[in-house]
């Protein structure tokens, strides 16, 4: 099943996304969570500041 779901990605438009994971700490209890997101190619260096 995730091979079609890859191969379906490299096609035309999704090609210009990128799945971002990003660590964040929880400022309550400290401990770091996960955040992922799809989002543009051109985005990926800004989000990631």
């Amino acid at each position: 099943m995730a091979k079609k779901t890859v191969a379906t990605l490299q096609k035309g438009e999704g090609r210009t996304y990128s799945k971002v994971i990003k660590m964040v700490r929880s400022p309550k209890t400290g401990a770091y969570t996960f955040k992922e997101e799809m989002m543009p190619n051109d985005a990926v260096k800004e989000a990631l500041k």
